[in-house]
């Protein structure tokens, strides 16, 4: 038998793209606003804030940057459709 002829069964279904790739529009707001809830929640110190505050600020902004490219992204991707769409009446 060739290795042509074996049949591969440990096909993977890969997910193509990260995992904030499929969020939209509103679920780029609200990683935003939980950026900033974080962010706050560090500035005020309450329960469960890290010991090193910049690694409490460095996970908020993260939060937020992912939020901003996604909503970029969003808003583009309408703004891009829409004038697909004019362009064709």
């Amino acid at each position: 038998m060739t290795d042509k002829d074996v049949e591969q069964a440990d096909e993977r279904s890969l997910g193509y793209g990260p995992w904030w790739a499929a969020l939209g529009t509103f679920g780029a707001v609200g990683l935003i606003a939980f950026g900033g809830i974080a962010a706050a929640w560090v500035f005020l110190r309450l329960p469960g804030t890290p010991e090193n505050l910049a690694s409490g600020y460095y996970g908020a902004a993260k939060a937020v940057a992912i939020g901003l490219v996604v909503a970029g992204s969003a808003l583009l991707s309408r703004r891009h459709n829409r004038a697909a769409g004019a362009g064709k009446r």
